[in-house]
């Protein structure tokens, strides 16, 4: 849903898919430092964190998909960003979102600490 996507902040990086030009630029791949930052905001928007290398300052948008058959059975659900393949929307064993494609992917940062966030609240049981 789109709540969840602006409700979060998303860890991003290139999959092995990817061009090695812009594996190259990411600190996954390179380790070179933390890993890229994406947000989601209601006006459909998204950014990144300042000095970015990969984001490089331009205009992106996003959609959510949701096709529904029946009685709410889901047949697709994917989000896309601009004209770039989508995205498929999973659940992450910590219960954390992942949304991913052949060419890279994005992870919400759990939350647990926050009001109906996600994931675990390490060292509490």
């Amino acid at each position: 849903m789109k709540d969840d996507l602006c409700d979060h902040v998303w860890e991003f990086h290139f999959n092995k898919g990817a061009p090695e030009y812009w594996r190259n630029l990411d600190p996954f791949w390179k380790g070179t430092g933390p890993p890229m930052r994406r947000y989601f905001h209601p006006d459909g928007s998204q950014s990144a964190d300042p000095g970015d290398k990969v984001w490089g300052g331009h205009e992106c948008c996003y959609l959510t998909f949701t096709s529904i058959v029946g009685e709410d059975k889901i047949r697709e659900h994917y989000v896309r960003i601009n004209r770039w393949p989508r995205l498929s929307v999973s659940r992450k064993q910590d219960w954390s979102w992942e949304l991913s494609n052949h060419l890279y992917s994005y992870s919400s940062i759990p939350d647990a600490d926050k009001e109906g966030g996600t994931g675990p609240l390490y060292g509490v049981m």
